[in-house]
């Protein structure tokens, strides 16, 4: 078993199935968590659970963060399974380009749903497990677009923006209630996912698409002319960042926001 700065930790991941998701429960495993690594996407889990070192502790659990029912079903499998829960991740996410007048209702609702619901049933239904921990972390995953307005996102900022007050939020309650439950965000710049592609098509991307490896590249080059480092992040560098967050490294970090963003917003 691998031992780090996660040892003896147990982690559940939202949305784990690719991009920053699966380097989350990467990195956590790879510092010696035991992750639960949750999605709908079941393809996309076995392949997150293929890239794991040997003697790493991914688990994959089927998890639609939009449903109630499906979050009592992963957090009680995960009590019986490992008796605790240290770290909750709330990644899962969707982004869909539109203009206001544009934005149908199904548009609003869907990324509603999955970004600020998902995040919301989540916390609710995972916090008396975590409280019980004696020590734990939840991490969410929010956005540059939940610090500023960006034309055409106005859904996606809403619920960015959102994230980062339930965070902080959350994050007084918890320290009001001495649970040692600490709650903090993240907010990624323009990194590269296939969410910038998905977000140019309703929020959807055919996996089989001929154009996929095409439109990522074209996404890259305008987020690296877009991002004063010059170049877009990798998933990876949001998962070093969840990574302090989650650990004992962290202990007086609560309801902060982690800026990571080649220096978007810093001008």
């Amino acid at each position: 078993m691998s031992v780090g700065r996660m040892a003896g930790k147990v982690a559940l991941v939202t949305g784990a199935a690719g991009g920053i998701g699966r380097a989350c429960a990467l990195l956590l495993a790879r510092e010696g968590a035991r992750v639960f690594a949750g999605d709908v996407d079941m393809e996309g889990l076995a392949g997150t659970a293929a890239l794991a070192r040997d003697g790493d502790a991914v688990e994959t659990v089927r998890l639609d963060v939009t449903s109630e029912d499906d979050w009592a079903e992963v957090v009680g499998r995960i009590s019986a399974a490992a008796g605790a829960l240290h770290v909750l991740v709330n990644n899962a996410g969707l982004c869909i380009s539109a203009q206001l007048l544009e934005t149908t209702n199904d548009v609003w609702r869907r990324q509603m749903s999955v970004n600020l619901d998902g995040v919301f049933f989540g916390t609710r239904a995972a916090m008396p497990l975590l409280a019980r921990a004696g020590g734990a972390a939840v991490v969410n995953v929010s956005s540059v677009a939940g610090l500023d307005g960006l034309p055409g996102l106005s859904a996606y900022c809403a619920t960015k923006g959102g994230v980062r007050l339930f965070t902080k939020a959350v994050a007084l309650e918890c320290a009001q209630a001495r649970n040692g439950v600490r709650v903090n965000s993240v907010h990624p710049g323009a990194i590269e996912t296939p969410i910038w592609v998905k977000m140019q098509n309703d929020g959807r991307l055919d996996p089989g698409s001929n154009s996929a490896e095409a439109l990522m590249d074209a996404t890259r080059q305008a987020a690296a002319e877009a991002t004063p480092l010059g170049f877009a992040g990798l998933p990876e560098d949001i998962a070093e960042g969840v990574l302090y967050l989650c650990s004992d490294a962290a202990r007086f970090v609560t309801g902060a926001e982690l800026v990571i963003d080649g220096g978007v917003h810093a001008g």
